[in-house]
């Protein structure tokens, strides 16, 4: 038995009287545990574009890592059926039609990336904005 303070009490078993301690933890159930987190995430860096960009980066770490594992795996499951060998993977020339389809497809994948980071240069080097200090200090000042 426990007491108010949630202690167990010397010399008590645990169980209800009369009740076998098996069918005790039977009837126990699990807690049950949130599948998300609650409350606001926390903040490392004093900019929250920094802790998006970090979170950003980290998920790629991750699905970068994931296609690592993968493609190891297909690596070995062809070298182990000796469908082909690693050194065929490593000595691969593409041919000039193969490596201009990877430019393009690297070209695209870096594009949707760096998104936002080429937004927001497109935006701070607009026409439209200020070149010098002392056209910055001119428009705040009005």
């Amino acid at each position: 038995m426990k007491t108010a303070s949630g202690h167990k009490r010397a010399g008590t078993s645990g169980t209800r009287r009369g009740a076998s301690p098996d069918k005790h933890r039977e009837e126990q159930k699990p807690p049950r545990l949130a599948r998300v987190a609650k409350g606001r995430k926390p903040q490392y860096f004093s900019d929250p574009a920094i802790d998006k960009l970090l979170s950003i980066t980290m998920s790629l770490i991750g699905e970068l890592s994931v296609t690592r594992d993968r493609l190891d795996t297909v690596e070995r499951l062809l070298a182990s059926r000796k469908v082909l060998r690693i050194e065929d993977i490593e000595g691969y020339l593409p041919t000039p039609e193969v490596a201009a389809a990877r430019e393009r497809k690297r070209q695209a994948y870096l594009a949707r990336v760096l998104r936002a980071v080429e937004a927001e240069l497109t935006e701070t080097t607009h026409p439209s904005m200020p070149k010098s200090a002392e056209e910055v200090i001119a428009a705040v000042s009005r």
